[in-house]
């Protein structure tokens, strides 16, 4: 996680243009040394695009970026920057060779010498717990082992940025999460600057100290993954990061700090400065929405209590997700032991609440 407030990388004023269409457009961003920085967004938002820019990997664009305050091209040559990078792709760019192999190469390449290669290798096949495939062939790896040899041979150089693209999506869910674990802990222990896309938001917020979120090749909103996840922006934003809910009302009453705006005829209590007949956005996260099998549950401090009809019941890893109509959409996600002990059947009446206070609403 951040150690200090060192300035490592920023990029201004950056911009690709490819046949007339911008694919990045990106006004200023720092990063912190020893920050971890997610980059998410859905397919085609400019993730790649992006890394592959900071890496110089991609060119021509427009724009400068900076490595330790100094900029890169007139101060820093473009070899002398990228050496002091590491990149990891989704699908391992693994060599025709051993395992041992594949991480030493980026050391054989500095000139480095057979014992100091031996052992940087070593400590980190050990790392990403693999030293058994050290003589293996690249070739006979799983997804994962060939993913931790990829790692392993970007963290031996012991990079001062690691760059990440969707280094997970290819993996099976305990491979990933696994992985993903592994990867935290030695991000910690070494200190790494990283900066990794993702359109996991799961794996942005377990890995993660300030989440970007990406569309049409700009950041929407920036920030720690706990102020992007509870307090986003923008609709967009809202439904990429796990807003299952998002309604469009207008505030009829206000009052001390809490107004009521109404929606399709119904009435939601939320916390907000707001105008009267102003339209808002209100978003609701499924966690933060109760269901009860009382229709009209009277032990709740909730604000805001509707009678909801089950519209559909689906699985969502852990959990349920119940889609109800109160009158407006609403989604709550609930375990499977509690569908069966609320006795949760298509078709049935249940009871839904939420506090006012678990609103995040957005001014239009």
């Amino acid at each position: 996680m951040m150690s200090d407030s060192t300035t490592i990388l920023e990029a201004r004023n950056i911009r690709v243009e490819r046949g007339g269409t911008v694919l990045l457009n990106i006004p200023s961003l720092s990063i912190e040394e020893g920050e971890i920085l997610a980059l998410i967004g859905p397919n085609g938002a400019g993730k790649t695009t992006f890394l592959q820019t900071l890496s110089y990997l991609l060119k021509p664009f427009r724009g400068e970026i900076f490595f330790g305050g100094e900029k890169v091209e007139t101060h820093v040559s473009v070899l002398e920057y990228r050496r002091k990078l590491a990149m990891v792709f989704q699908y391992p760019l693994l060599f025709d060779t051993t395992v041992f192999n594949n991480v030493a190469s980026g050391l054989r390449i500095r000139g480095m010498k057979k014992k100091e290669i031996d052992d940087r290798v070593m400590e980190n096949l050990k790392r990403f717990g693999i030293p058994h495939l050290s003589h293996r062939s690249a070739k006979t790896l799983s997804g994962g082992e060939a993913q931790r040899a990829s790692l392993a041979r970007a963290f031996a150089i012991q990079p001062e940025i690691l760059l990440l693209d969707e280094p997970f999506a290819s993996l099976d869910p305990p491979t990933r999460d696994s992985l993903i674990e592994d990867l935290e802990r030695i991000l910690s222990q070494t200190r790494t600057t990283a900066i990794f896309a993702t359109h996991d938001r799961l794996e942005a917020l377990n890995l993660s100290d300030r989440v970007a979120v990406m569309n049409n090749g700009m950041i929407q909103q920036i920030g720690s993954p706990e102020e992007v996840m509870n307090h986003p922006i923008d609709e967009f934003v809202a439904s990429f990061v796990g807003v299952e809910t998002i309604l469009t009302g207008k505030v009829i009453r206000k009052h001390g700090g809490t107004f009521v705006a109404s929606i399709s005829g119904k009435e939601i209590e939320a916390v907000g400065e707001v105008y009267l007949d102003e339209t808002v956005i209100l978003c609701i996260r499924p966690e933060n929405v109760t269901l009860s099998t009382q229709p009209r549950p009277e032990a709740t401090s909730a604000r805001n209590v509707f009678v909801g009809r089950i519209l559909k019941i689906a699985p969502l890893g852990p959990y349920q997700k119940v889609h109800l109509d109160c009158g407006f959409p609403l989604v709550a996600y609930v375990t499977r032991h509690s569908v069966e002990e609320l006795s949760l059947i298509e078709g049935n009446e249940v009871g839904a609440s939420f506090k006012a206070t678990g609103i995040t609403v957005i001014r239009k």
